[in-house]
């Protein structure tokens, strides 16, 4: 597979990886503060939430994560190349700078005051910066293998 369809499957994965766990973190953290309330919360339903969630929000958080990757992946890599030693924590901080990011524009555009239930408290939005860091090293791990030459090599032939 060449560079350019590695990355995009890359990119895709990412999102894919990042908005499947906000949605399950997203999901939990909202259950956690009804059962605080007192509400009984049996395994059942928080499965069946979480599925159904997975449906209806996990959508919502792929484009804000893919909008907020956009920009910051191919920087994060683009760093990452130049400071090898430093390419995991690159691509951690670049994965929650995405998200926070993206989380700030959705609440700044959106009718309401938070978009997201989990990003109303510091410990949601850390935690969905935490998805983002995720997705953002999966990018990194499966970015690694591609390498930008700007001449073919006689093996391009084959």
């Amino acid at each position: 597979m060449s560079s350019k369809p590695r990355l995009l499957l890359a990119f895709l994965l990412a999102v894919l990886l990042a908005s499947l766990l906000a949605s399950i973190f997203q999901t939990q953290t909202n259950l956690a503060a009804l059962q605080a309330l007192g509400a009984p919360m049996p395994l059942d339903v928080r499965v069946g939430t979480t599925c159904l969630d997975l449906l209806g929000f996990a959508p919502t958080f792929a484009l804000l994560s893919a909008l907020g990757f956009l920009l910051a992946l191919p920087l994060a890599a683009w760093l990452a190349r130049r400071m090898p030693p430093l390419r995991w924590l690159i691509f951690v901080l670049a994965g929650a700078a995405a998200i926070w990011t993206a989380l700030g524009l959705a609440n700044a555009l959106a009718p309401m005051p938070t978009l997201i239930a989990a990003d109303r408290s510091p410990f949601g939005t850390l935690g969905l910066m935490a998805c983002g860091s995720v997705g953002a090293l999966l990018f990194g791990l499966l970015g690694r293998r591609v390498r930008y030459r700007a001449q073919p090599t006689s093996s391009d032939s084959l």
